[in-house]
């Protein structure tokens, strides 16, 4: 084999899942369509969620650096927005940072952990066996084959990967499109920006002197997402939707998007796997493409590494299907409902029934306990994964708390800080007499931790001991008092997940 796994698409999903192998000592090569990275950004947001990510990977700092924190986000553009700092969390907040940034970051890591990024390699066709997989791929020098154990499709809606493993991608196609632009000239009137703003044209500063407007045409609204967006079209939809094309001039990027959605109906089919927009597409309503897929690479990486360096339990890689593909199912569904929201107002004889139920959604919005729930969902820190086992505690499958700890008498930390290797991290908050027996025969995948919790967490109280996942989730965790009983109970629970002892 070239390499363990060849991963389609330098995007931010390809880059991040990229990353994590290579984490685990897993040869990786990235193959890009693309001759260069990308330029122009259609995302421009890092939620909570992935922000808790970058920081368990000890990456944080380099995007808070170079981005802006807003302390909510919005809902379907209701007025009354999602409060992302009542959650449970230490960014309770949107990072404002372009994709092409977050790539740049991305890459950049991957490049310090030694995966292979190939730009201008079009992969055009895939095939598998039982032993690995084929990639057949155009590039600078003619056509040429690449195999690997593995290959994991992160090449968008129109993915390759995905259509050579003969997965079904069901779902909606387009019916309506927006437009945005990038634009170097702008009215710097306040009043003027003020009002466009009144009437759903989203104005955002970008970096480079640009200013980004996102906005729906009721006019223009039935146009193909594939008809190139010209400045001329771009000036006239301002013009009838506020009054005023804003002095828009210069345009670096116009771009017109649309509301189809799709979910792969399986995220992995033999050695081929799917994350991102290769197994999720839909309306870009809350910003949550970009970060799904992020999220997708940090369940898929530790899994497919395991695979690879076979210690993998039975079924192991088999869940970041049965785990992921309900949340690109839910993301799918809530932007729908959000899709719905704005399309109703467009259309005149839905404009009165629409607006009545904005405000009825605004008026739940102000609703601490709806809020909250759908602020869990958008942020994605509500994210849990079902048990691997009936009866285990309601911790399980749930994100860990970034709790403070103390390891010792003169070593604070906090959980997240011990996650930067891509371990499997067992927290001992009772106290093993005997610390030494607690993770014999995983030591090269777990790290093990006696400690006292220095922040009260409600939901830990009476926790005697925990195994949290190398994404961050909690794979398992105890309230048995009795040492011997929980012995059994840990090492049941590391064979499940860490696969059998060395």
């Amino acid at each position: 084999m070239d390499v363990d796994v060849i991963v389609v698409g330098a995007g931010p999903t390809g880059l991040m899942l990229a990353c994590e192998l290579a984490l685990a000592g897993v040869r990786t090569r990235i193959l890009e369509r693309r001759a260069e990275p990308q330029r122009d950004s259609r995302a421009l947001t890092l939620h909570p969620r992935s922000l808790e990510l970058m920081d368990q990977r000890g990456l944080l700092d380099r995007f808070l650096s170079l981005g802006r924190t807003v302390p909510g986000w919005h809902f379907a553009r209701l007025p009354t927005h999602l409060d992302f700092s009542a959650l449970d969390s230490r960014h309770g907040y949107t990072l404002f940072l372009a994709q092409a940034r977050t790539e740049a970051l991305l890459e950049e890591r991957a490049r310090e952990l030694g995966v292979e990024i190939r730009y201008g390699h079009e992969v055009v066709a895939l095939s598998q066996d039982s032993d690995g997989v084929e990639v057949q791929v155009r590039g600078p020098r003619g056509v040429g084959t690449h195999s690997a154990r593995f290959a994991v499709g992160c090449d968008g809606g129109r993915s390759r990967v995905r259509e050579a493993a003969g997965i079904g991608f069901p779902g909606t196609d387009e019916t309506f499109t927006g437009v945005l632009g990038d634009v170097a000239v702008i009215d710097g009137d306040p009043a003027v920006l003020d009002a466009a703003r009144a009437r759903g044209v989203l104005v955002a500063p970008l970096e480079d002197g640009l200013t980004r407007l996102v906005f729906v045409d009721p006019e223009r609204m039935r146009v193909p997402a594939r008809e190139p967006v010209t400045l001329e079209e771009f000036r006239a939809s301002l013009v009838r939707i506020c009054g005023s094309d804003c002095g828009v001039a210069e345009p670096r990027w116009l771009s017109r998007f649309g509301n189809a959605t799709r979910l792969a109906e399986s995220y992995r089919s033999g050695r081929l796997l799917l994350a991102g927009d290769a197994a999720h597409i839909h309306f870009p309503a809350a910003g949550q493409g970009l970060n799904t897929g992020i999220q997708d690479a940090m369940n898929l990486g530790w899994k497919l590494a395991a695979a690879v360096n076979g210690w993998s339990p039975p079924g192991l890689l088999d869940s970041y299907d049965e785990e992921r593909n309900p949340v690109g199912r839910a993301v799918t569904e809530n932007t729908e409902v959000q899709t719905l929201l704005a399309e109703l107002t467009l259309v005149p004889q839905y404009q009165r029934p629409g607006a009545a139920l904005r405000e009825l959604f605004d008026e739940l919005l102000r609703m601490e306990e709806v809020n909250r729930r759908l602020a869990a969902q958008v942020s994605a820190l509500g994210t849990a994964y079902p048990p691997a086992s009936p009866g285990a505690d309601p911790l399980v499958g749930r994100r860990m708390p970034d709790i403070g700890l103390t390891a010792t008498a003169s070593e604070a930390t906090r959980v997240y800080e011990l996650l930067p290797e891509g371990r499997f991290v067992h927290l001992d908050l009772a106290g093993d007499p005997e610390p030494g027996a607690v993770t014999t025969g995983w030591g090269s995948r777990v790290t093990a931790v006696a400690v006292t919790k220095r922040d009260d967490h409600a939901d830990l109280d009476g926790v005697c001991e925990v195994l949290v996942r190398p994404d961050g989730h909690i794979a398992w965790a105890t309230r048995t008092v009795d040492i011997a009983a929980r012995r059994a109970e840990r090492h049941e629970a590391l064979s499940t997940w860490a696969g059998t002892p060395s």
